[in-house]
C-alpha cells in the first residue's frame, strides 16, 4: 500500500508539473516596445516592425509585440531609462546615445575607424562582443541585442566646404558618439539632437552641420535643400541599432518565447541590413540629376590624419579610465586587425580588381 502510494503521489506531481508547463505555453504576453524612430521611420521603423511580425508568426500569437513611437511616448532619447525602469518592456535605439549615462556603451554602435558591418557582426556573434556587451547592460536590469545595421554612413552635411582645420574650429554640427568626440578634439563642438529635430536645427542655423545616415534617409530628410556638401563616411563604418529588453520581463518569459525573440531579433538585423543596402543605392542612383547642387566631398588628407590621432589618444584614455572599456577596446582592435587581413584580400581586392577593369 505504501508503494502504490508513493508512485500515486509521483504520477500526480508529474502529471500537475504537466499541467502547469501545458498551461504556460499556451499563456499569451505583450510587450510594449519604445522606439527612437517616429512613426514610419523608413528602414529603421520597418525593422522594428518586421521583428514584430516574425515575433507574433512564430510564437502562433502567444506573444504579441506592441510598438510606440517617439510620437508616442515623447522621449526619442530616453529609451534607455524607460526600459530600464520598467515603463517599457522593450526599446529600439542606438547604444551610443547612452554615453553620457554609460560611456561604455558606445563602444556597441560603431568606431572611428572601427570594423565595416560584416566584421562587427562576426565580432558580436563568435568573437565575444556579445559577452562584452551584457557585461556592460547587466548591471541596468538589461539585456541589448544587435536591432539593425546601416553600414557605412555618410560623413555629413556641411553649409561650406571643409578644406582646413581651420574651417573645423567652433563649427556646430549633430554627431553622436565617439565620433563627435573625435570631432570635439579638433575644434568641432558636437551635439546630439533627436531625429525627428534635425531639419529645422539645419535650418535655423542652431547647428552648421549634420551628421544622419546616408542617401535614402538623409534624402528623405531634405538636408540637400540646406546644404550643398555631402562627406563620405569615415566615423560609422558599421552603425548598429539594438534591441534592448528589460531583464526581468525577459526572464518571465519561457524558453522557447525567449529563442523566437533571439532568432527574430537577429533575423531583422539582417534584414535592415540589407535594406540599408538596396535603399540607399537607389536613392545614390539619382542624386546627381534630382539635386546638382550636391557636391561629394572626401575631407582632406591632414584632417583625416587629425582625426585618426586623436581617435587613437580617446582610445588610450578611455581603456586606462575604466577596466571594462579597455576589455572592448581590446577585443575590437584585435578582432578588426584579425579579420580585416581576410577583408583585404577577399573584399578589397574584388573592389580594387573591379575598379581597374571597369
Amino acid at each position: 500500500m505504501k508503494i502504490r502510494s508513493v508512485l500515486s503521489a509521483a504520477v500526480l506531481a508529474v502529471a500537475t508539473t504537466f499541467a502547469a508547463t501545458q498551461a504556460l505555453a499556451q499563456d499569451k504576453f505583450t510587450l510594449k516596445l519604445a522606439e527612437t524612430w517616429g512613426p514610419n521611420f523608413p528602414i529603421f521603423g520597418d525593422t522594428t516592425k518586421r521583428f514584430a511580425e516574425t515575433v507574433e508568426k512564430m510564437s502562433d500569437g502567444r506573444l504579441t509585440i506592441r510598438i510606440d513611437s517617439a510620437n508616442k511616448h515623447k522621449a526619442p532619447l530616453g529609451v534607455f531609462d524607460m526600459v530600464k525602469a520598467g515603463q517599457y518592456d522593450m526599446g529600439h535605439s542606438a547604444s551610443y546615445y547612452w554615453k553620457g549615462k554609460v560611456p561604455e556603451t558606445l563602444f556597441f554602435t560603431s568606431m572611428p575607424f572601427g570594423m565595416n558591418a560584416m566584421e562587427q557582426y562576426a565580432w558580436f556573434y563568435h568573437g565575444g562582443g556579445m559577452e562584452l556587451m551584457q557585461e556592460v547592460y547587466e548591471p541596468h536590469n538589461m539585456l541589448s541585442f544587435p536591432g539593425g545595421n546601416t553600414g557605412v554612413q555618410m560623413g555629413g552635411w556641411f553649409r561650406k566646404e571643409i578644406k582646413s582645420l581651420e574651417d573645423l574650429q567652433g563649427l556646430k554640427m549633430r554627431i553622436p558618439g565617439f565620433a563627435g568626440e573625435v570631432f570635439a578634439e579638433v575644434g568641432v563642438n558636437p551635439t546630439n539632437i533627436a531625429p525627428g529635430e534635425l531639419y529645422t536645427a539645419l535650418e535655423r542655423n542652431t547647428i552648421d552641420a549634420v551628421e544622419w545616415v546616408g542617401p535614402a534617409l538623409d534624402l528623405r530628410l531634405g538636408f540637400q535643400q540646406i546644404a550643398d556638401y555631402y562627406y563620405t563616411g569615415w566615423h560609422e563604418p558599421a552603425t548598429e541599432l539594438q534591441f534592448l529588453v528589460n531583464k526581468r520581463v525577459w526572464e518571465r518569459l519561457p524558453a522557447d518565447l525567449q529563442e523566437i525573440m533571439r532568432v527574430a531579433m537577429r533575423t531583422a538585423s539582417y534584414d535592415m541590413l540589407v535594406h540599408s543596402q538596396h535603399e540607399n543605392a537607389k536613392a545614390w542612383a539619382n542624386i546627381k540629376q534630382d539635386y546638382p547642387n550636391v557636391q561629394i566631398k572626401q575631407f582632406p588628407e591632414d584632417i583625416f590624419q587629425a582625426m585618426y590621432d586623436a581617435n587613437k589618444k580617446l582610445l588610450t584614455e578611455a581603456a586606462e579610465d575604466s577596466a571594462i572599456a579597455k576589455k572592448i577596446i581590446d577585443s575590437q582592435l584585435s578582432y578588426q586587425e584579425q579579420s580585416r587581413a581576410y577583408t583585404d584580400i577577399s573584399e578589397r581586392a574584388y573592389l580594387n580588381t573591379m575598379a581597374e577593369v571597369e
